[in-house]
């Protein structure tokens, strides 16, 4: 078992840090030092890619009440998103200057053709406005530096200027900028203006918990901390806390 804050750190070959992951079920910013996840300091924004996808399906069904649209399977929103959809970096300017919208048509491979303006930054907004969804907390910036406020403030400076990106969430374009963006107008909100967060957004953090997993399991330290089958027929299920404790 371990921490996938940690390992998404571990991805880049850093040790201490926050961690911002934003995958397919939720979003979480939780500080790491030293190896350790910093629980009390971690914060999770139940909005991430699923929901983002039947937003989007509610969005198109909104602009097009047709039947097709609203029985399109969930690979097909799912690769709709990916393909078309990107964060805006002034969303209520872009919203109310239609100018702006870069509409695209998309062909689903069954014949039919979808056309999305707005709805291409519309989608992944709620991730920064979880209102837009009905929903009273914060978006995943005032998150990531609520984490950072939480911890000590000897650690804050050090933690923040490795902020990991994680997740397939965190690969809309405009993504990066929009986060470094509102973290730094939080610092300046409330005080904590020489605190300059230092994004790090590698290409493949899509899979960035999975390379990170890869990469610890393949260190020389690590070999002790496997339980063999045998190990586990011989001792049964004590034999995980004794070894993971």
């Amino acid at each position: 078992m371990a921490s996938t804050a940690l390992l998404a750190l571990c991805s880049t070959g850093a040790f201490s840090g926050l961690a911002v992951e934003a995958g397919a079920g939720v979003c979480h910013a939780t500080p790491v030092y030293a190896g350790h996840s910093w629980h009390e300091a971690t914060f999770r924004l139940d909005i991430a890619g699923s929901t983002l996808s039947r937003y989007l399906r509610d969005l198109l069904v909104a602009t097009c009440p047709d039947p097709s649209l609203r029985a399109l399977p969930r690979k097909a929103i799912t690769q709709l998103k990916k393909r078309c959809c990107y964060v805006s970096l002034d969303f209520e300017g872009d919203l109310h200057n239609s100018d702006r919208h870069h509409p695209v048509s998309f062909c689903l491979g069954n014949g039919c053709s979808v056309c999305l303006s707005s709805e291409r930054f519309r989608c992944p907004e709620p991730i920064f406005q979880p209102s837009l969804l009905g929903q009273a907390e914060p978006g995943l910036p005032a998150l990531a530096f609520q984490a950072l406020q939480r911890v000590p403030a000897t650690l804050r400076t050090r933690l923040a200027n490795t902020v990991v990106l994680a997740g397939g969430s965190t690969l809309f374009p405009g993504f990066t900028e929009r986060l470094e963006m509102e973290l730094e107008a939080q610092c300046r909100r409330h005080g904590y203006g020489a605190l300059r967060p230092h994004l790090v957004a590698k290409p493949g953090r899509g899979t960035a918990v999975w390379t990170g997993g890869s990469m610890v399991a393949s260190l020389r330290s690590f070999q002790q901390r496997w339980i063999t089958r045998a190990m586990y027929q011989e001792c049964g299920s004590r034999l995980v806390h004794e070894v993971f404790n």
